[in-house]
C-alpha cells in the first residue's frame, strides 16, 4: 500500500471510529473493539478480548516474530469524554472534514491515534517472517482512571513483556518520554449530629475537614524530577452535611495528586495519612505511577531521529502533563522504554468541536509504520 492509500485508510478508519458512541460513562466499547478486532484478525494477527465489566471490552492483538527479541507494543484507548453542555457546531459523531481538520468526539483524544496504529499494524502484518513481534493493546475505560489498563495489568500472563511502548495519546506527533502519575484520594471526616441551635452538643465534621483542607494547601512534597518537575496537589471536590440547621456528621473531599518518578504513590499516601492525623480517613481511588524513560535510551533516540523530518527539528526531552494507560501498562510489560506520540492536538482534548488535523493523522501512520518496521525487522 502506498503512502496515499495508507493516509486514506487511516483517515477513513478514524471517521469510522468516531461514529461509534464510546462516551464514558458508560463507555460500551465492545462493539468498537470487535470492529477493530475483525480487521486485525483478517490481516493475520491473533486477537483476544478482555472485559472488566459488561460491554467494557479491551482488545489485544499480536503479530509473532521469529526471534527472542521482545515485541513492540502500540497502545491507545477507545472511550471518550462526554460531549459537554454546550452545543457543537458539527456532528460529534459525523467525522466532518473542513479546512484540513477532522471534527468529532475522540478525533484528537484519541481515535485518530488508534486508527493510525491499526493501519500501520495491518501494513506491518504483510512483512514476511518478521524477526520481532508486534502487539496492540486497545483499551476501554481510560478516561475514568485507566480501568481497562489496570484490569489487563492484573490478569496473570495476559500481557506478557514488551521491549518498547508507543502510546498514541495527543502530542501533535511530538515524542514525549514521560508523564506524571495520578494519585486520586477520597478523604472523610466524621462528627456527631445535633440541632443547629445547639452546636455544642454535636461534633462538626465540616470544621474537621476545613482544617484538613488548610493543611493540604500547605503540604510540601519532597524531591523533584528533572523531566517531570515537582508533584502537585489539588482538592477538587468538597461536600458535607445534610441541612442548614443540623451539625454535620459527615464531610468528604476528593484530592488529585500528580506524582513524579521520585516518590511512589504508596509513600505519598502514607505521608499524607500521618500529616492529616486520625481525624481524617483516606482512601485511594486510583494510583497509576509516573512514567519516565531516559531520553538517552537508544530506541528513544531512534524515535527522535524518525520524527525529526516531519517536526523540522530534532525533538528535545519533554513530558506530558496528563496521565496515560502507560502508568498501568509499562510496569506490567516489564518497564520497557516508553514514548507518548500521537496525532491529536493536546489543546483540543475534551473540548467542544474537538478536531484533529488530517495531516497529523497522515504523519502518525507513517511514523508508526517506520518505528514498527525498524523494530520488527531487526531481531
Amino acid at each position: 500500500m502506498n503512502g496515499t492509500s495508507l493516509h486514506t485508510s487511516a483517515l477513513s478508519l478514524t471517521r469510522e471510529l468516531i461514529a461509534f458512541d464510546t462516551i464514558n460513562p458508560p463507555g460500551q466499547e465492545r462493539e468498537c473493539a470487535v470492529f477493530l478486532g475483525k480487521k486485525l484478525e483478517d490481516a493475520g494477527l491473533s486477537v483476544s478480548y478482555h472485559e472488566f465489566a459488561r460491554d467494557r471490552t479491551c482488545l489485544i492483538a499480536r503479530l509473532n516474530g521469529s526471534s527472542a527479541k521482545l515485541p513492540i507494543c502500540f497502545t491507545g484507548h477507545m472511550d471518550t469524554v462526554p460531549l459537554g453542555k454546550t452545543a457543537w457546531t458539527t456532528d460529534p459523531f459525523g467525522g466532518e472534514i473542513a479546512d484540513g481538520k477532522l471534527y468529532g468526539r475522540g478525533s484528537t483524544d484519541m481515535k485518530g491515534g488508534v486508527a493510525a496504529m491499526v493501519v500501520a499494524a495491518l501494513e506491518l502484518a504483510k512483512l514476511s517472517q518478521p524477526c520481532a513481534g508486534l502487539m496492540l493493546v486497545i483499551t476501554a475505560g481510560e478516561e475514568n482512571g485507566c480501568q481497562g489498563a489496570e484490569y489487563l495489568a492484573g490478569l496473570p500472563g495476559v500481557l506478557g513483556s514488551a521491549g518498547a511502548v508507543i502510546v498514541g495519546e495527543p502530542t501533535s506527533n511530538y515524542p514525549l518520554t514521560g508523564h506524571k502519575g495520578s494519585l486520586w484520594l477520597k478523604a472523610h471526616t466524621a462528627g456527631i449530629t445535633a440541632h443547629g441551635s445547639m452546636p455544642e452538643q454535636g461534633e462538626n465534621a465540616i470544621y474537621k475537614m476545613a482544617r484538613a483542607v488548610s493543611l493540604l494547601e500547605a503540604y510540601e512534597f519532597n524531591g523533584e524530577h528533572p523531566l517531570l518537575g515537582r508533584p502537585t496537589l489539588n482538592v477538587g471536590t468538597i461536600s458535607g452535611g445534610e441541612n442548614i440547621n443540623s451539625v454535620p456528621d459527615r464531610a468528604r473531599i476528593e484530592i488529585d495528586i500528580r506524582t513524579v518518578a521520585v516518590q511512589k504513590s504508596a509513600e505519598i499516601f502514607a505521608s499524607l495519612k500521618r500529616y492529616l492525623g486520625k481525624e481524617v480517613t483516606l482512601e485511594i481511588l486510583q494510583a497509576p505511577e509516573a512514567v519516565a524513560t531516559d531520553p538517552a535510551d537508544l530506541w528513544v533516540q531512534e524515535v527522535f531521529e524518525i520524527m525529526t523530518p516531519s517536526l523540522g527539528e530534532k525533538p528535545e526531552p519533554r513530558a506530558a502533563t496528563y496521565f496515560t494507560d502507560a502508568g498501568q501498562l509499562t510496569p506490567a510489560l516489564g518497564n520497557p522504554p516508553t514514548v507518548i506520540l500521537g496525532p491529536g492536538e493536546p489543546t483540543m482534548a475534551h473540548k467542544i468541536d474537538e478536531f484533529c488535523y488530517v495531516s497529523r493523522i497522515e504523519e502518525a501512520v507513517e511514523a508508526y509504520l517506520t518505528i514498527g518496521k525498524k523494530w520488527i525487522s531487526n531481531g
